[in-house]
């Protein structure tokens, strides 16, 4: 990218309700380029800051996808496609001193660092903000910034432990499990983008920006639906329940011919519509499992329901219940991912899209944000390590060739 024409190109390319929105991403991994991600999606122009020396280490996690010249992560590119990269030691006064230039240019900050560290650079909120009052900094952790732990290391466990989810999941007879998936950091990477959104509309009305300041253990600890007030109205504990809801039945999964299905039908109309389904109309009326109230109970559930349930469903295959229940009733195939990849209404919500890796297009998930008044539009490859200094500092920054080659030589970039 030669001048700064190319800029505006880029820039164009990001139209979105985010579009002139500049984010400067200094996070690493996923709690915080996931935060980043939604905004380039979004239209906004995100510069992805790594250190010249050790770039972000999920660079390194797999699966990869190799060219000749080539092998990348697509796990990396999953989370930072559709942003500019660039190199920056923040730890040496050139380094400081570039950033501080960007901020100056910026309209929101995302790190993930413990909390105390941008502190100790010379880099806070409060040093930014002198340099750009309307700087929105928003900032990941796994405690927070204040409290007792804030000064804590954390990963995604420590949010599933520390917030509770860990303990409620499971089976009644087994240890806890953690969540499959790194719910941790992807609740806080979807927190924070909300809140640095906000922050942004508050700026822009008023022109002062703020910390934005999402944990990853209060975000995992709204994820626990109705624990916390089972706990603070009844000194409830909720404990694993496998694939069981505390209260509500028939509600879970259910086995088939070729697998397992989730079926929801507890209310009386689902219910009934579902009895008839079966051919089997009178079991509404049956006084034991006519009502909501009597289908709640646990012994009435396990005992009259579920053998229904096990009877009907075992008949026919996933494709088959899918079809029969139709829109009537809450019925879905528990899929693997290949069918959730490959599932036309996935494939009708733009929900795989297509990311350039390695000369290769490689399928990811999308954007779940579908608004009304935009059409998506092809995805920007994840960057190397410092690919657009060049466009960054020298035209948006404005610095020299030569001075960007002394900084290059020096270790700042």
């Amino acid at each position: 990218m030669a001048d700064l024409d190319e800029l505006n190109i880029w820039q164009s390319r990001r139209s979105g309700p985010l579009a002139g929105v500049t984010v400067l991403d200094i996070t690493r991994v996923v709690a915080g380029p996931f935060c980043s991600m939604l905004m380039a999606d979004l239209g906004a122009t995100v510069i992805k800051v790594e250190h010249p020396d050790e770039p972000d280490y999920a660079r390194t996690f797999p699966p990869f996808v190799a060219s000749d010249e080539e092998q990348l992560s697509a796990f990396f590119a999953q989370y930072n496609r559709n942003k500019l990269g660039i190199t920056l030691n923040l730890k040496s006064p050139d380094g400081k001193a570039l950033l501080c230039k960007l901020v100056a240019k910026a309209d929101i900050l995302v790190e993930n660092f413990r909390p105390g560290t941008m502190d100790r650079l010379g880099l806070g909120f409060e040093t930014l903000r002198d340099i750009n009052p309307r700087l929105v900094y928003t900032a990941i952790s796994g405690y927070g910034r204040t409290g007792p732990n804030a000064s804590k290391p954390a990963y995604d466990n420590t949010g599933q432990a520390a917030g509770g989810l860990w303990s409620m999941n499971g089976y009644p007879d087994r240890p806890p499990v953690r969540v499959g998936t790194i719910i941790g950091d992807l609740a806080a990477s979807l927190y924070a983008a909300i809140g640095a959104v906000a922050a942004l509309r508050e700026a822009e009305r008023t022109g002062k920006g703020q910390v934005v300041d999402v944990s990853q253990q209060d975000s995992v600890l709204t994820l626990t639906e109705n624990a916390v007030v089972r706990y603070t109205t009844r000194q409830e504990v909720a404990s694993p329940l496998g694939n069981d809801h505390p209260f509500v039945r028939p509600y879970g999964q259910f086995p088939c011919k070729d697998g397992y299905v989730f079926f929801g039908g507890y209310t009386d109309k689902f219910w009934a519509i579902t009895c008839a389904m079966f051919g089997e109309p009178d079991k509404a009326m049956d006084p034991e499992i006519d009502t909501m109230e009597k289908r709640f109970d646990p012994v009435v559930a396990e005992t009259r329901v579920k053998p229904l349930l096990d009877r009907w469903f075992s008949a026919y295959t996933k494709a088959e219940l899918e079809e029969m229940a139709g829109d009537k009733v809450p019925l879905s195939a528990i899929k693997t991912i290949p069918e959730v990849v490959e599932d036309p209404h996935i494939a009708a919500r733009n929900m795989i899209v297509d990311v350039p890796i390695a000369g290769r297009m490689i399928g990811m998930f999308g954007l779940p944000i579908k608004l009304s008044g935009r059409e998506e539009e092809p995805n920007e490859k994840a960057p190397s390590p410092g690919e657009h200094n060049g466009l960054v500092f020298s035209k948006l920054l404005g610095i020299a060739e030569d001075e960007l080659e002394r900084l290059k030589a020096a270790g700042a970039v």
